[in-house]
């Protein structure tokens, strides 16, 4: 068990008050855009679109009060306020995962003017604390690997890495080469790119439960079964108009991994799944194919273990977008 410390006297005037979802939601979408404004994707910025929204909707803020523990939206936290101004805030999104609650700690964010103050350190084991009142033990939290400062108060407080996820984005500068794509019936010795075929099925589904663990499966919910061959598959996608192309790279007969392409309303996924120590060449030239055959090439992106085939991603022209640290605590 992890015990929550007592918060260190911050050097900063003001104080810590819960978030009042009915008038903090603008202004803490201000700050969060503020604070990450250099490192924000895609999928941030429709966050904040989503606070800025909901805060103008008077019927879901009559209802907020009944869906905090259901809704994805920051509607639990704590925020920092001096003379009126919110300088410092930290979030809680809850989550549940076999039955069990949980909490994500997000948003942890203090206005540039007024850090190194002990603000977000304080703001942090006040949400802690209030997870624990509500009986969540859970507490997870993920953190740019390159803020070493915010790793560092994480781990003071108890949290402890268990994950880091790299997110990379295909180059906009366009740059990605196709030229050297085999054929299926490429020379031999060469890497052979073509369509996952069903018998590559099982080894796909290792690798991807892999490279994905099911500790941190609670965040995306990932169903790898709607990659699975099968006509009741392709007739589930064919109704709900659901696209999905997936290829396999063989060299001298053996499989080296799979691609699986899943475009969303945010932009297009691709899950690579791989051995750690596949033949970098096919991995470069299976996602190039996969960039060339998609026809979608805007906001293609690929989650993956950070460290894992870095080279082979990079020489198919994605750029690394950022590496995310998961950290988890019991408390």
């Amino acid at each position: 068990m992890t015990s929550v410390p007592l918060p260190a006297r911050p050097n900063a005037t003001g104080n810590p008050r819960p978030l009042n979802i009915l008038r903090d939601l603008p202004r803490v979408a201000d700050l969060i855009e503020l604070c990450f404004a250099n490192s924000m994707d895609s999928d941030g910025r429709s966050y904040v679109r989503q606070m800025r929204r909901a805060s103008r909707d008077a019927s879901f803020l009559r209802r907020a009060s009944n869906a905090i523990e259901s809704a994805s939206l920051p509607l639990s936290g704590f925020v920092w306020e001096q003379e009126g101004r919110i300088i410092g805030n930290a979030s809680l999104v809850p989550f549940r995962h076999r039955g069990k609650r949980l909490y994500l700690i997000a948003n942890v964010a203090t206005h540039p003017d007024h850090r190194r103050k002990g603000i977000a350190r304080v703001l942090t084991e006040r949400v802690m604390r209030h997870a624990q009142q509500r009986g969540v033990n859970d507490l997870w939290l993920h953190v740019r690997a390159d803020n070493p400062g915010a790793v560092q108060m994480y781990a003071d407080l108890g949290f402890a890495e268990r994950a880091r996820r790299t997110t990379w984005r295909a180059s906009k500068g366009g740059h990605l080469s196709s030229a050297n794509l085999p054929a299926s019936d490429s020379t031999p010795g060469l890497p052979a790119v073509t369509k996952r075929h069903a018998r590559f099925w099982p080894q796909q589904l290792t690798w991807l439960n892999q490279l994905h663990p099911e500790e941190l499966n609670w965040y995306r919910s990932l169903n790898w079964n709607r990659l699975k061959p099968g006509l009741w598959n392709w007739l589930y996608r064919l109704f709900i108009e659901f696209d999905l192309r997936q290829w396999a790279v063989q060299k001298e007969d053996q499989l080296q991994g799979t691609l699986a392409w899943i475009p969303s309303a945010r932009g297009s996924l691709l899950w690579l799944a791989c051995d750690q120590n596949a033949d970098s060449q096919s991995i470069t030239l299976l996602l190039q194919h996969a960039y060339r055959d998609s026809g979608y090439r805007q906001n293609l992106k690929l989650e993956h273990p950070a460290g894992l085939q870095e080279d082979a991603i990079q020489a198919a022209g994605f750029e690394n977008a950022r590496t995310l640290i998961w950290m988890h605590t019991r408390c």
